[in-house]
């Protein structure tokens, strides 16, 4: 295997993960990753011989992606939104469908004046930094109980230039001293410990993903938390599996929030679930 060009080697990973969705994707964004080069270049240059030193990272890459780490933590990186953040085995991978969650929250925040906003469970920051970047004049706080991930969040800040983001550890909302909020987003976790998914999903920290009550507990903890910590006509907004759209919703209802409604993703399944905080706790 010495000597490859650029569409050899390519050929050749494709091959390798045939089994694998997307597979010729996954084969131009690791051999762009392991030769330094945009995927554009690949296209370019399609006679290009690897040296040495490329193929053999190129094969290790493509090594790992057969046995199903995911392309993102491989190359380090996720696109999400408009931005470009780091991911490690600390932190999920920004997924596209969380995209909804961030989309709804920006058609409330207004685009002039202060709004106050709070992403629970941040993970590598995506939620928090993608609003702050389109909403620069509010307030967002980005709280993760995990240490590492936090670290990930905060060098997604710098890297991508968002200032206006203060990121903190703690247990949801637990503790909070920071006043009432206008709008509390959370991705968290709501996969059940039984589900059968689990098992594509060992690369990623299992407990961003698993709540208990077949996954509803976190989504309950954090709306009783909302009910006392969302100024009267906050918004509380979380992602939810696609088919917790009537559970969570009757949640949202039972805390005496009002407007509640379930925002589809654009598969047409269940996705945001969000409500109105009434003023009464």
């Amino acid at each position: 295997m010495n000597n490859l060009s650029v569409a050899q080697a390519l050929l050749w990973a494709r091959q390798q993960l045939e089994a694998i969705d997307d597979a010729a994707l996954d084969a131009e964004i690791l051999l762009a990753y392991a030769m330094a080069k945009p995927r554009t270049w690949l296209k370019t240059w399609p006679e290009h011989i690897l040296s040495e030193d490329q193929l053999s990272r190129f094969k290790n890459c493509i090594l790992r992606r057969s046995q199903a780490e995911p392309t993102a933590y491989i190359v380090g990186e996720q696109a999400f939104w408009s931005l470009t953040f780091k991911v490690t085995r600390d932190t999920l991978i920004p997924r596209p469908e969380t995209e909804m969650l961030v989309e709804q929250a920006l058609s409330i925040i207004p685009t002039d004046g202060s709004y106050s906003v709070v992403d629970l469970g941040t993970g590598s920051g995506a939620i928090a930094l993608s609003i702050a970047s389109e909403r620069p004049m509010a307030s967002v706080w980005a709280l993760d109980m995990s240490e590492p991930a936090l670290k990930v969040a905060q060098a997604n800040a710098q890297s991508n230039t968002i200032p206006n983001v203060t990121f903190e550890q703690g247990s949801w909302l637990s503790g909070w001293q920071h006043g009432n909020l206008d709008m509390i987003v959370s991705n968290p976790p709501y996969v059940a410990t039984n589900d059968p998914h689990l098992a594509d999903l060992v690369y990623e920290p299992v407990t961003a993903l698993v709540a208990q009550d077949q996954g509803l507990s976190d989504i309950r903890q954090i709306t009783q938390q909302a009910t006392e910590h969302l100024k009267p006509g906050g918004y509380l907004l979380f992602e939810h599996g696609y088919d917790q759209g009537l559970a969570v919703r009757d949640i949202l209802q039972q805390a005496g929030f009002e407007q509640v409604e379930t925002i589809k993703d654009y598969a047409g399944l269940d996705r945001v679930t969000l409500g109105v905080h009434s003023g009464k706790s």
